[in-house]
């Protein structure tokens, strides 16, 4: 079953075409990449599918319900995390969640409970701090309790780890692992290796369309192999496999970087046992979704 549909969504600012007939199916319990470059339009799709924004043509459904602007009946079932989350600043973070809950018309009983959950499902169940002395990463983490607060069907999250640092990245990643078996997630993006970590299946979104989509082995096998890397002893070594294969590039460490078919990679070992070139690492490089995305958006 799918969570979400979109069928030939477009939408322009005066003459700017933002979205040009955009089409998406987003499967129940996935979490499925949005990828696109800066200012590809994936914040204005969500706001289409959140009721904020009217699109100019076009059907979104969430749950086969259709979505109508201003008319957010639809946003029951989603919850929204967007890239830079605000709050109360002179509120904890178990008076904030409670806040929401109570606005938004949960019973106080399962509020309580449901808070302390998310509190600890997303590492701050200890913190008793106020939220205005919170890191962007905190702020994130709380963002997405009080996101999942109404146990949506649907969690957008828009490019929700774009300004952590490494650290801050890998515990946001991790929380939205977790959160997979309560929701479907529809991850917005432009960090590739965020998304071969952790999405089961994934769109690219280059000139207004999806270009692409597929589950991420889908994805990588619509591509041939990146190449063959090779690391020898000696500059000299990698220096001649490169002139005897041509289209090789250099690398760091006596590496060579080879590209061509399973048979020019026969080719190769030969070349090396008839040389006696001594090797210490000879690896077939996989296609990488960052690979392909270059090259579908080039």
């Amino acid at each position: 079953m799918d969570i979400l549909t979109i069928e030939n969504l477009q939408k322009s600012f005066g003459e700017k075409e933002v979205l040009r007939g955009l089409n998406l199916s987003v499967p129940e319990h996935s979490i499925f990449g949005f990828i696109g470059r800066n200012g590809a339009g994936k914040t204005t799709t969500m706001k289409a599918i959140l009721g904020l924004l009217k699109p100019d043509s076009g059907q979104i459904s969430v749950i086969g319900e259709n979505v109508h602007f201003g008319q957010t009946r639809t946003n029951r079932y989603i919850g929204y995390l967007p890239d830079v989350p605000e709050f109360y600043p002179f509120m904890t973070a178990l008076e904030y969640l409670r806040f929401s809950g109570e606005i938004s018309g949960m019973e106080k009983a399962d509020l309580r409970a449901r808070s302390e959950e998310l509190l600890e499902l997303v590492g701050l169940g200890q913190e008793r701090h106020r939220i205005k002395g919170f890191s962007r990463g905190m702020k994130q983490r709380l963002g997405i309790a009080q996101a999942l607060l109404n146990r949506p069907k649907l969690l957008i999250c828009d490019e929700p780890t774009s300004a952590l640092d490494p650290v801050g990245r890998k515990e946001i990643l991790d929380i939205l692992l977790a959160a997979r078996a309560q929701t479907t997630i529809l991850f917005s993006t432009h960090i590739l290796s965020d998304v071969e970590r952790i999405c089961s299946e994934a769109a690219f979104l280059n000139d207004g369309k999806v270009a692409m989509q597929g589950t991420i082995a889908e994805l990588r096998g619509m591509r041939p192999s990146d190449g063959f890397l090779i690391e020898t002893e000696r500059k000299e070594d990698a220096d001649m496999l490169r002139r005897a294969f041509g289209d090789g590039k250099a690398a760091e460490n006596n590496t060579v970087v080879l590209h061509g078919s399973t048979e020019q990679f026969y080719d190769i070992m030969r070349f090396v046992a008839e040389n006696r070139i001594p090797v210490q690492r000879m690896e077939r490089m996989e296609p990488t979704l960052e690979s392909l995305f270059l090259e579908v958006t080039a």
